[in-house]
Parts: structure tokens; sequence; C-alpha cells
């Protein structure tokens, strides 16, 4: 059994660190991921509730491509790992006054359905917005979301292959609600497509247009992993430990340590040590701004920028009725504007909130259509497992709400679905409430931000760390870095990250030991 020559540790097992982990560990490095959680997964989690376990984190997988290269290259294919489903119905939208609109992942199915809302005027405007956001990924897929980072170099060599009016099709200088103008003129598909810019937790009203190209990604494909998307990180972490890596939770590191102008180690919350030729930090860089990993390596973080959105949301099992829920569902606000200078302008939870609901155990039967009260899953069973997401402003290091107030948003947002003919009853569990304090807890230094640094303006591009740190040795992985949030996005930083580590190490010219097959994974 040889030697491996370089050791790389991970601190944090999200979905950054376990690719990095993954991609490092089969490429012969001798990897230790340390994971401060009794369980890998990051913002990937669940919630039990009696025998039921309720996802409570991303809910479905965009960008499937992105994790079938990945395994490819660990000599796996991902789909043999996480069975997949993909959904043909995108979520049903819901306003208030009883409109509604479902998405689909075919172009003239959803045109369709956005002529019979809106008229065939409107329905145009949505096959030019597809192609517009289609054209959007064309550009930015190689220059930006493979590279390090997007630099003012790497625009002007974009620049120079595609013209200066490839360039413009990014469309980074007017906002997204400005740019949806362009292609519709109903209010109701303003607010709908408009929504996508809380996938990287921004405004529309704030945010590059740009972020139009989550429409397109998602309707090129929205997955539904097998058992939940918890499959997703559990595949990652023992794709890692076969390859060689050692994944430990329930491991605190306290500090960085640096050496000789390069981070040389860590150190964990009981004392021990553990030396590293390169350290990948899958976690928020402010955590290292304000010291949580060490004063020294402090120094060298990345400086402060405004927050992302949080979110308060609430797992339950209840037998709901009267609205026919499919697997993703939107109730919107009836004051879109309103409800974003709440979140940005006041940081405060709107009275008013857009609620994103999941109804996890919907999606294997024929939808029910608009009007019909269709099935209840698991209602014979003693209910379905729902997850309510609003968003809230990441407030979570400033403010604990009590149960009184963490009480009557529940109200307010039930008695607010209510209106849209959704009825929940209990099954005698009480629903379980995540506030941006309890992100905070959970994720450091972000005050409970779930998407790293707010996209707003044409710069914000460049607010994002690439995956090289100023501190030589020291690579950042995960959500809050670029390309940025959201699951493929992660996995993307964490590819990144493992990349820059493997060339830095390989640039001394030290000898590679192959890959030993089988490291260990406790929790």
């Amino acid at each position: 059994m040889a030697e491996r020559s370089d050791r790389v540790v991970v601190i944090g097992g999200g979905i950054g660190g376990l690719t990095s982990a993954a991609l490092l560990a089969s490429s012969g490095l001798d990897v230790v991921l340390l994971e401060r959680a009794p369980r890998v997964g990051g913002k990937i989690r669940e919630v039990v509730l009696g025998d039921r376990r309720v996802g409570a984190g991303p809910t479905a997988l965009t960008m499937r491509w992105v994790f079938d290269e990945i395994f490819a290259s660990l000599g796996l294919r991902f789909g043999d790992h996480v069975p997949l489903r993909r959904a043909e119905t995108l979520a049903r939208h819901a306003w208030p006054g009883g409109s509604t609109l479902d998405l689909f992942a075919d172009v003239e199915r959803s045109a369709d359905a956005i002529g019979a809302l809106a008229g065939a005027r409107e329905a145009d405007g949505y096959r030019r917005f597809c192609r517009y956001a289609r054209e959007i990924f064309d550009v930015v897929e190689a220059p930006f979301l493979r590279a390090e980072r997007p630099t003012l170099k790497t625009i002007l060599s974009t620049a120079g292959s595609l013209g200066l009016g490839g360039m413009m099709k990014i469309d980074g200088h007017r906002t997204l609600h400005r740019a949806l103008g362009d292609f519709f003129a109903d209010a109701r598909l303003l607010q709908l497509f408009g929504r996508y810019a809380t996938y990287c937790g921004s405004s529309p009203y704030l945010a590059p247009a740009t972020l139009g190209v989550i429409a397109h990604v998602e309707r090129e494909g929205l997955w539904l992993p097998e058992g939940g998307m918890g499959r997703v990180a559990e595949a990652l972490a023992a794709a890692a430990a076969r390859a060689g890596a050692t994944l430990r939770c329930g491991a605190h590191v306290a500090a960085i340590e640096e050496g000789r102008g390069r981070a040389t180690g860590v150190v964990l919350d009981g004392g021990e040590r553990i030396e590293a030729d390169a350290i990948v930090l899958n976690a928020d860089p402010a955590a290292l701004r304000v010291g949580l990993f060490g004063q020294r390596a402090a120094r060298k973080a990345p400086g402060s920028e405004p927050r992302s959105l949080s979110a308060v949301t609430w797992a339950l099992v209840a037998e709901a009725s009267g609205f026919p829920l499919l697997r993703h569902n939107v109730f919107f606000s009836g004051d879109y504007e309103a409800e974003f200078r709440a979140l940005f302008d006041r940081a405060e939870l709107p009275r008013d909130a857009t609620v994103y609901v999941c109804a996890e155990d919907r999606g294997h039967e024929p939808p029910p259509e608009p009007g019909e009260a269709g099935a209840r899953p698991g209602a014979e069973g003693g209910g379905e497992r729902l997850f309510f997401i609003v968003n809230a402003p990441a407030t979570g290091d400033k403010h604990t709400p009590s149960s009184t107030e963490i009480h009557e948003w529940e109200q307010r947002v039930f008695q607010q679905l209510q209106r849209f003919g959704l009825a929940l009853r209990s099954t005698g569990l009480s629903p379980v409430a995540t506030t941006p304090a309890d992100f905070e807890r959970m994720f450091p230094a972000t005050g409970g931000a779930l998407y790293g640094p707010v996209s707003h303006g044409w710069n914000s591009t460049f607010a994002r760390p690439a995956s090289r740190s100023k501190l030589p040795g020291l690579y950042f992985a995960g959500g809050s870095a670029h390309p940025g949030a959201g699951v493929p996005m992660a996995a993307l930083s964490g590819q990144l990250a493992a990349r820059s580590v493997m060339e830095d190490l390989a640039s001394t010219s030290r000898s590679r030991a192959a890959a030993t097959p089988g490291g260990t994974w406790t929790r």
C-alpha cells in the first residue's frame, strides 16, 4: 500500500466540500473531511416528525450534467447511485383572486397554459423569453460557470470570441424585473418569472437580468431524487470514502493554522491538530472573517458583502385539502414590490408573503387539474409530508424570535394559504419551524443568509470569492463562493476548488502516489 504524499483537509461536509473530497481523494491525495454536524449534507437536511422524515432544504435538482460529469470523473454513473425522475410539471402557481398557472418542462405546453391565462401575446412573449434565457446560458457556461472566477480579463476574452453582441446577451446592466418587461405585460407573469431572483436570495428589482438563466436551467431538467435530496449528499460521501477519503462527523474545527505564509493545518476544539498541505473551506467566508477559525487566518479573509435572503420554514405532516397541490407550489403575495421592500429596506418579514409549498409525497401520480381537489397522498397513513418556505431577512445574528412570534408567523402564513383554498388538518404532530436565528446557529456568521452574498448589481458576480484565497494553501468551496448558490453551483465550486488544489500541489513537483480505495466515514 503506497503512502500518499500530500494531505488535504476539507472543512465542512456540504455539497461543495463533499465534491472536493471525492475528487481529491480519487486523484491520490490523503483527504480528511471534518464536519461539525452529526451528518453531512450542509443545507440539504431532514426533519424527523414521528416516524416520518421530511426534507427541509433544497427540494429538487437542476443541472444534472454537473453531477453526471463529477461521478464520471470518479469512474461512476450518477444515476446508478441516485435514482432520478424528471419532473414534467415544474410548479403550480397561484395568485390572490383565484388564477393559477402550471409551468412545464415542455415550452409549448407552458406557452399554451400562459395563453389560456393571459392571451396569445403573453404566450409568444414566453417563447421569446425561453430563447433569451438559453442565449444567456450559452454565453455564461464556459467563461463563468466553469472558470475559477470571472475577471475583467475573462470577460474581454469572451467578448473577443463572441463579439459585443454576444456579451450584451448576458444582460447584466438591467434588472431582472426591467428585462422581463420586454416579454410580459401581465403583472402575474412579471411576478412569476421575477421570482427566479429569489433562487439566489435576491430581489428581482435589484438583481441583474442575467439571473433569467435560472428559468432555462430549471426548464431543461428538474429532477426528483428517489428518497429525497439527501441521497445526493449520501452518494457523494460514499464516493469520497470509496476513493479513500476519511469523513469525520462531529468534528469541530476551532482554528486554521498558518506557517511561513501559508495554511499548514487545523486544530479541533478538543485540541487535536491535523497537518495539511492544503485546506478546502466549505463554509461561508464570513466565518473566517469574524475569527471563527482563528485570528491569524481571519486577516486573509475576503471583504464583507451584503447578505442574501434567509428564510422561515415549516416542516409538517398534515392532511391537505381544498387546493390541488402538486409537488412544487407557489402562492404569490398581493404586492410583490412591497414584499421585497420589507425584506431589503426594512429587514423584516413581510405581512403578505409569497409562500412556497413542497408536497413531498406528490408527483408520483397524474397531477390534478386546477379546480379539482385531487388525491391526498398519505392521508390514510396519517397525512402527507409538507415543507413551507417564506423568504426572510438575514438577521439571525441580531434577533432570535420568541415562540410566540414564531407562532404568530405560522398562523399568518397558514391563514394566507386558507384564502387560496388550502386547508390543513393536523395529524397531532407539531410543525417544526426553522428561523434565520436557527440558520445562523447552523451556519455561523451568516445571519442565516442561505445564498452567500446577495446578487444585486452588475458586478455581483465578482463579489463571490474565487476558489483560491489570499492565504496560500487555503481554498473556498460552497454556495458562498464562485460560481454561486444552489446545489449544482456548490458542486461546481467544489470541482473548481479541487482543480485549484491539484494544480498548486502539482507545481511543487512532488511525487504523487496512486489512490488507495477504502476510506472511512464516521458519524
